[in-house]
């Protein structure tokens, strides 16, 4: 007879691991499968380079929820986190630099020294970004409400307008409604997965990662060890809880019977079953990948398939025998610490110009870098006084037109090394050795729908109720990943939800 658990997690990532150390402390008994031979999914730390740990996916603690983080006692279970103070570090190829702290006050007061006209209305914008990402993250926590319940929620208050903006307006008229100065436009554009900062709806795909602002200021930074540090104390709170978790366990379907999921298959042919069965894949493989055929209705299938994918990143990494040099901004003695992110974006131009390329299947020429390097807070991840440096690059094409990722992976990893230089001269003699994760490289590596890091985009069309349910039209089956409310980055809140769904579905809820 095939091994019976009360419940399987397939996909040892935050998300599952969050799920399956909720379900575990409720008394169930809980098995958690990763085809890997790695946990933690996206939030991984791995030596891709001999004697440096890289955090090769997901690269900074910033929305990770806190009471995931006391309900699962982290850091009794290794958790550390270096805060990211100042939070990012933006030069402009012009010679000014603009510090983001965690501190408004202070980061007026350097804005000021550009624009004193755009430091004046800085905490206009910095009011308007409290309540955008406050009207989502009160929400983080819960099921997913409908626009029209948020609607209502905020109707005759001061947030009503705020919503409205953020459904309906865009980041460039945002932008450029309260900064005159070049410099400050470059570094407070953005949009996220909404790519076209000047597409309506582009608010609120920044209002989710402006959620950060409501994290404890000790939650947000870097993981001593990378981001892997974050999973390992999720598995061990896990195993403290009861739950088995195997790696190398490469699920092929989840098994059903009269519209009930009853177990899971392994590509060796095992079975495995429980009574409950949920999956960390993304919704596009959960539905149209991990099931047979016709478990689904058609419509069902057709509304899956129809969720976007379409922005899409570079991860770059990169090892160095001394830091980059940003002293023409900085000068020569600046603390070390000040560079552990950095971000690339000179202007609003460049970053309407990288999604455009991306849009048009073309490497992007002006790419926008979100920089880390870590080992200016934690030197236990490289060998003594070299650095490793990795960055997030917006935007990328799913596929390259008229060639492949392959073909001009060398090429493209080069050009962000230029691009790099423009800031920091000495960037081509200081480089050991690089690597370039393209959007078909995470898809492999990680199993991400078109390598897309959120498994769905988080838009306006997929934020709130509009993402796909926790639970599945087959009973039994849920989803926990990313795919579902609130959404992707390392927050644990869909594994908390999932866990919670499920609870409540058996009635273990308290």
């Amino acid at each position: 007879m095939p091994e019976q658990y009360d419940a399987i997690v397939v996909g040892a990532g935050h998300n599952g691991l969050t799920a399956a150390a909720y379900l575990g402390r409720a008394g169930l008994k809980v098995l958690v499968l990763e085809r890997r031979d790695v946990i933690g999914g996206a939030c991984v730390t791995e030596e891709l380079f001999p004697g440096y740990q890289v955090s090769s996916c997901s690269y900074v603690c910033h929305l990770l929820q806190d009471k995931v983080v006391d309900d699962l006692q982290l850091h009794d279970h290794g958790l550390a986190v270096f805060p990211l103070d100042p939070f990012r570090f933006q030069p402009h190829p012009g010679g000014d630099h603009i510090f983001s702290w965690l501190d408004d006050e202070r980061t007026r007061a350097g804005i000021e020294k550009i624009s004193p006209g755009d430091g004046r209305r800085f905490p206009e914008w910095a009011a308007f970004w409290r309540r955008a990402a406050g009207l989502l993250h009160r929400h983080f926590l819960t099921d997913p409400p409908t626009f029209e319940q948020v609607a209502d929620e905020v109707a005759g208050t001061a947030d009503e307008a705020v919503f409205h903006r953020m459904v309906n307006g865009n980041m460039v008229d945002l932008v450029r409604e309260h900064f005159e100065s070049d410099v400050v436009q470059g570094a407070f554009i953005d949009a996220q997965d909404a790519g076209n900062p000047a597409a309506p709806g582009s608010i609120m795909a920044v209002a989710y990662i402006r959620c950060n602002q409501f994290t404890r200021h000790h939650h947000l930074g870097i993981p001593r060890g990378g981001m892997g540090a974050i999973t390992q104390a999720m598995a061990n709170s896990a195993r403290a809880a009861g739950v088995e978790i195997r790696t190398g366990a490469r699920v092929e379907r989840v098994l059903t019977r009269d519209n009930r999921a009853y177990g899971v298959l392994f590509s060796d042919g095992e079975i495995v079953e429980a009574t409950t069965i949920l999956s960390n894949a993304d919704p596009k493989r959960t539905y149209l990948q991990l099931l047979r055929l016709g478990d689904l209705e058609p419509d069902f299938t057709a509304r899956v398939d129809g969720y976007t994918t379409n922005a899409t990143y570079l991860k770059f990494h990169s090892t160095w025998r001394e830091l980059p040099d940003f002293s023409r901004f900085l000068g020569a003695d600046a603390d070390p610490k000040l560079l552990a992110q950095i971000r690339l974006c000179p202007s609003i131009d460049y970053f309407e110009q990288s999604w455009k390329d991306a849009s048009d299947g073309r490497v992007s020429s002006c790419p926008i870098m979100t920089i880390q390097i870590p080992t200016v807070l934690d030197d236990s991840i490289a060998p003594a006084g070299n650095h490793i440096l990795s960055a997030w690059v917006l935007y990328a094409p799913v596929q390259v037109a008229d060639s492949t990722w392959s073909d001009v992976r060398q090429q493209t990893g080069q050009a962000l090394l230029d691009t790099l230089a423009e800031y920091a001269p000495n960037t081509h003699d200081a480089v050991i050795d690089w690597d370039l994760f393209t959007p078909a490289d995470l898809e492999e590596r990680v199993g991400l729908t078109d390598g897309n890091i959120r498994h769905l985009d988080i838009t306006a069309a997929q934020m709130l109720a509009r993402r796909p349910g926790y639970r599945s039209p087959i009973e039994g089956l849920y989803l926990c990943g990313a795919g579902t409310h609130p959404g992707g980055e390392v927050t644990a809140a869909p594994g908390h939800n999932a866990a919670r769904a499920v609870l409540a579905d058996l009635g273990l809820t308290r």
